[in-house]
């Protein structure tokens, strides 16, 4: 719910109403605002120009979405263990051990370990801990642990150095060795089982088929011949398939221990798992490098906190640092530099053909661009809002600039097509006009030159056919008939061809008549509105559309929820797009060695001819005014 009581204070950017959130008392107070005035309500955890782990604490339930209640959550679990929750306003990178509190239950174990850490570094208990070194606590951390677990594995070592190999020795025949007493144990209860529990006569007698030295039969076999109350053998009748196992288990373990054995009775094998059942829990006790200690995680989580999540707010209860130009936005992902151009605009998708479907509907001419660095592969999405798009096309390639400065290759994959300035669209129908006519012409120059080529290769096929007869045929071939001569037909093209060039001329003599008649200061008023009936309507329709971009669409297609009209009119357009200009105190020479060279006389003909030209309309003009 809103508080009331709070005057809250808006900065009017990009045609909407943005909260400011200028220190902790607006960021503490961000539960309190109405989140129908907050740009953003949820934004994804990859993809965008933030610290991956900060994000990995905020999302508390791990959806990869950062939602309006988990930033929330995140300023008050912050501001509860900060004796100054100011701190939270100011972007500090790290925390002093000092402004935690350490009068509650949450804050304490915090205290400690942050003091700890700061003599772990040899730093005095006021100096402040870098959010890199609180990260790199957990580090400490488990090497703190280890070296605890092997001070405490001193205590269980019963052969000291050899401990850890004889241990290895017990538990290599540890199961078998059990498996043998049990059977003799089965035995000694009923004598009916000693001749069932040994190794039946097919046993062997499937081993006589088999290579031995590679047979696992073997070891499938009792260690030694089982007996009511037997003693396991420790070097003769023993299972040849454990043999080097258990000679290994007697000197490493019984003559250590027990002294020289030539077998092992069950009290002795018991004794022998109970003195190493120490170890063993010792052992199975050994903290794991990648464990988190819950206290280590909570410091490293409040020092990101204390740095990140001023910035983090100001770039989705509102979009501070894209509207005032203040820094980039966390969707901007680097500057692609084509065609002449900088834009800024650039933010990373998976799929551009998905992410094409919602963006066109933000009517900003998108380039979709493959961006390659090394083995390194990924896809952006450029704004381009200044220029025109004449020369924007699949396949051309430019430099993309990432945050961290690292330039990569791009090359156009795919394009949305819209308005990108009023210029061009003032500019579109002439160009279109001018492309129409060059096709057309080229056509028929085309279709001329296949005349021509058609015709003489006729003439030369007739000529070799006219050389090489040599008989004369039989019945001459009668000559072609020519018709006769159509008045009638060629009165009527004659007539529509005048009516043609009539309807032309009054038209040209109409127009130049309306010229002549204004007066001298009319005539670039009576110019320039031929030009606006002409550009008029694509200007208007460009107008239209260039005050109507949204960003919305474009960071919706990437997982973002916008929750506000995010617009991108012309001025502000215009400068996230940065067109090739020379520099103010640049020299530049307009003399251009390689520039075409036109006759001096072909120059004086066409002057000639425009003089002639205009003389004769000026008197054909007089002459039909008298």
């Amino acid at each position: 719910m809103d508080d009331l009581s709070r005057r809250w204070r808006f900065f009017r950017a990009g045609g909407f109403d943005q909260v400011r959130l200028d220190d902790a008392e607006d960021l503490l107070a961000i539960g309190s605002l109405d989140q129908k005035l907050w740009v953003a309500l949820s934004c994804p955890v990859k993809g965008i120009q933030f610290d991956d782990r900060t994000l990995y604490f905020i999302d508390s339930d791990a959806d990869g979405q950062v939602r309006a209640f988990e930033l929330i959550n995140a300023v008050h679990w912050a501001a509860d263990r900060l004796v100054d929750p100011s701190l939270l306003g100011r972007g500090l990178n790290g925390i002093v051990p000092g402004e935690i509190r350490a009068d509650t239950e949450a804050g304490r174990s915090l205290a400690d370990e942050a003091r700890l850490l700061a003599d772990d570094l040899g730093k005095s208990r006021d100096e402040r801990l870098t959010v890199e070194e609180v990260s790199a606590a957990q580090a400490k951390h488990a090497v703190r642990a280890l070296a605890a677990w092997k001070a405490s594995g001193a205590k269980v070592a019963l052969l000291g150095e050899s401990t850890e190999a004889a241990f290895g020795a017990l538990q290599a025949v540890a199961d078998k060795i059990d498996d043998y007493f049990l059977r003799c144990r089965l035995s000694a209860f009923d004598t009916r089982a000693g001749e069932a529990l040994n190794a039946p006569d097919e046993a062997f007698k499937a081993l006589a088929t088999d290579p031995l030295l590679q047979s696992e039969s073997i070891a499938r076999l009792p260690l030694a011949r089982i007996a009511s109350g037997g003693n396991l053998p420790l070097r003769q009748g023993l299972n040849p398939g454990w043999a080097a196992a258990l000679e290994t288990f007697r000197a490493q373990v019984v003559v250590p221990i027990l002294g020289e054995r030539e077998a092992l009775m069950p009290s002795e094998w018991q004794m022998l798992k109970e003195k190493f059942s120490a170890y063993a829990v010792w052992r199975g006790s050994k903290p794991d490098d990648n464990a988190v200690d819950d206290s280590v995680r909570q410091l490293e989580q409040l020092a990101r906190y204390v740095r990140d999540l001023m910035k983090l707010a100001n770039n989705f209860v509102a979009f501070k640092d894209f509207y005032t130009r203040q820094g980039k936005a966390t969707f901007q992902t680097g500057t692609l530099y084509l065609d002449g151009r900088s834009c800024e605009l650039c933010i990373t998708v998976v799929d551009p053909a998905q992410h094409a479907v919602l963006a066109t509907l933000s009517r900003i001419c998108l380039v979709y661009c493959d961006c390659v660095r090394g083995d390194q592969k990924m896809t952006i999405a450029a704004a381009f809002t200044a220029g025109d798009s004449d020369q924007l096309m699949v396949g051309r390639n430019g430099v993309f600039y990432d945050r961290q400065g690292n330039d990569w290759d791009a090359t156009i994959v795919k394009i949305i097509d819209h308005p990108i300035s009023l210029r061009q669209a003032f500019w579109s129908p002439y160009k279109r006009l001018a492309k129409m006519v060059g096709e057309q012409l080229q056509k028929l120059a085309a279709s001329k030159a296949k005349e021509n080529q058609d015709r003489i290769a006729q003439t030369t096929t007739d000529s070799v056919k006219k050389g090489a007869s040599t008989t004369v045929p039989a019945h001459p071939v009668a000559a072609p008939v020519q018709q006769a001569f159509d008045v009638g037909k060629f009165a009527g093209i004659l007539a529509a061809a005048g009516l043609a060039v009539g309807a032309i001329g009054t038209a040209l003599a109409s127009i130049v008549i309306g010229v002549l008649a204004l007066k001298w200061w009319q005539m670039p008023l009576a110019l320039a509105g031929f030009m606006l009936a002409i550009s008029g309507p694509a200007v208007i329709l460009a107008w239209f559309k260039l005050r109507t971009r949204n960003l919305g669409p474009i960071l919706d297609a990437n997982g973002w929820a916008i929750n506000a009209r995010a617009f991108i009119n012309i001025p502000f357009g215009t400068s996230l797009t940065h067109v090739a200009e020379l520099p103010p105190n640049a020299e530049r020479s307009v003399i251009d060695p390689y520039a075409e060279r036109k006759p001096l006389g072909r120059v004086f003909a066409r002057l000639l001819l425009l003089l002639v030209a205009v003389i004769a309309i000026w008197l054909v003009v007089s002459m039909m005014l008298t």
